[in-house]
């Protein structure tokens, strides 16, 4: 199965190319999603907050964390941003791992993995190929003015706080193009599902390869002469020759 990192700078679109690779029938892991559902009361994570900034982050009213107030604490802030990816990133990427293994058994070809901070966080380590999805410094800044009702100068603030997106371009196998709107934008991801979607052959040899290590594993018990190994190595070669 490939997986495909998603990622983009804020407010470039990242979030309509991630729908647009759900409408073509690609399952999408978002990372966001999973970042609000580990920060609802009674999670791990949500405990650790609390410990951590205390109830000043909570709603009115209510037991939900408010993530404005949360990320206005550590904008500014390194070591609180840190003491925040340290309550968050272990239990996003554990939930991450568990999705994506339940994508590989369901036998699809190709799943995104859809991340703000893709480069940032490392888990760009765990894709096959990265996507950017980008756009025009002043088109960033005019549609976060729109959608978030930010200042120029916050929008710009928020901009600059993030890695450039012209190094996540250098970095990333294909960057998709933003400015010429929705079609324009459709018509780049049904061009890359289209030229990156493994054959059905590769992905069923994918999923052979491990089953043919777990049949060979009572041999390896019973070797002494280092069959095991032998019919080991072999099971992994033959199911590797359908994905190579």
């Amino acid at each position: 199965m490939l997986i495909v990192g998603l990622t983009g700078g804020i407010a470039t679109g990242k979030s309509t190319a991630s729908q647009a690779f759900k409408a073509r029938g690609v399952p999408v892991i978002d990372a966001d999603v999973i970042a609000h559902q580990i920060m609802e009361p009674g999670e791990v994570s949500y405990n650790l907050i609390l410990q951590q900034f205390g109830d000043d982050v909570l709603q009115k009213d209510s037991k939900a964390i408010d993530r404005g107030k949360l990320g206005s604490i550590v904008f500014n802030d390194s070591d609180k941003r840190q003491a925040l990816n340290r309550c968050t990133h272990p239990y996003v990427r554990r939930r991450i791992l568990y999705q994506l293994l339940g994508c590989y058994l369901r036998g699809y070809p190709m799943c995104v993995l859809d991340v703000p901070l893709l480069y940032e966080s490392g888990m760009d380590r765990m894709c096959g190929k990265v996507v950017v999805v980008s756009c025009t410094g002043d088109r960033q800044i005019v549609r976060l003015m729109d959608r978030n009702g930010f200042s120029k100068e916050e929008a710009e603030a928020r901009v600059k706080s993030q890695m450039p997106i012209e190094e996540k371009e250098r970095r990333a196998a294909r960057v998709l193009d933003n400015n010429e709107g929705l079609a324009e934008l459709e018509r780049q991801v049904d061009d890359l599902v289209a030229k990156w979607t493994p054959s059905l052959f590769r992905t069923w040899g994918a999923l052979l390869a491990p089953v043919g290590i777990v049949a060979s594993l009572p041999f390896a018990r019973l070797s002494t002469l280092g069959f095991g190994t032998l019919c080991t190595c072999a099971a992994w070669i033959a199911g590797s020759l359908f994905i190579s």
